[in-house]
């Protein structure tokens, strides 16, 4: 049987003037695949009664289409998509062919914007055509060969009741960034590079931070720290006892870090606080 939205090895029945018919492994000549001259890469290549592989899908008429050509994206795999249009039925995403894949409605689970990237779980729908979705998480992969330490890029595709975020690491891993390892407000759909592996759990799936190793992180938060004060006359309203969302806002950073960051800075004399805030020494 033919695989839709899959590689598949078929043999060339027939030639006509606008292309060739392949063998769809059916009792009937009207379940021929069509393999139009545009989708063909090398005719001379094609021989009668000779085996070549070819991608298959179902036109705009619903009959199946053959093509020589290279797809972004397979059936039964998550793959990274450019969105081409919004339209009152769902998105399109391209997936290099001449026939764009719909993203439903019920399978956007978060907001999609025109030329802009994400990842999709790519599928054959009830009618037998490709479509895609957002909802990716069961489909992600924790077979990776990423450390502790290394870095990497990601989506987030979703976020846990406690603030975990969800990632799909480039291009089909399974990660996960607890609320403590990141600062900045991030959403569904973002794109973030320079994620560190902090931790591998039992099931497989990545934990990642936004942050630097240690050192790094209070070296780059006291820089932003003298900058600050510097362009405020050597003074900043913030001490370790300011409120840990202002010190987010702020810095991008932990209230625990910036009074690590701020506790090495009194003790090597570079600033001092009172109950005002902080001052440039």
């Amino acid at each position: 049987m033919i695989e839709i939205g899959k590689y598949n090895i078929l043999k060339v029945l027939r030639e006509k003037e606008y292309g060739f018919f392949l063998g769809g492994k059916m009792t009937k000549s009207d379940d021929d695949v069509f393999l139009p001259k545009k989708n063909i890469i090398d005719s001379e290549k094609i021989k009668i009664n000779e085996e070549i592989e070819v991608f298959i899908y179902r036109d705009s008429q619903k009959r199946l289409v053959a093509t020589q050509k290279k797809p972004y994206a397979i059936a039964d795999k998550i793959a990274i998509l450019k969105v081409c249009d919004n339209t009152d039925i769902g998105s399109f995403v391209d997936i290099g062919l001449e026939r764009d894949v719909l993203v439903p409605f019920r399978e956007k689970k978060y907001p999609l914007f025109v030329d802009q990237k994400y990842p999709f779980y790519i599928y054959v729908d009830k009618s037998e055509r490709l479509a895609a979705t957002t909802d990716i998480a069961p489909f992600l992969s924790t077979d990776t060969d990423l450390k502790i330490g290394d870095q990497c890029s990601g989506y987030v595709f979703g976020f846990q009741t406690n603030g975990t975020a969800l990632v799909c690491i480039e291009p089909d891993f399974y990660g996960i960034i607890l609320r403590e390892e990141y600062y900045s407000d991030i959403k569904e759909g973002d794109y973030i590079r320079g994620l560190r592996v902090i931790k591998i759990y039992e099931d497989g799936k990545i934990g990642l931070s936004t942050r630097g190793e240690r050192k790094e992180e209070m070296d780059s938060l006291e820089s932003r720290i003298i900058s600050y004060m510097q362009g405020n006359d050597g003074f900043m309203r913030f001490n370790d006892k300011s409120d840990p969302d202002d010190l987010r806002i702020v810095f991008n950073t932990s209230k625990k870090n910036f009074k690590r960051t701020l506790g090495a800075m009194m003790k090597n004399n570079v600033v001092r606080q009172d109950e005002e805030g902080t001052w440039l020494l």
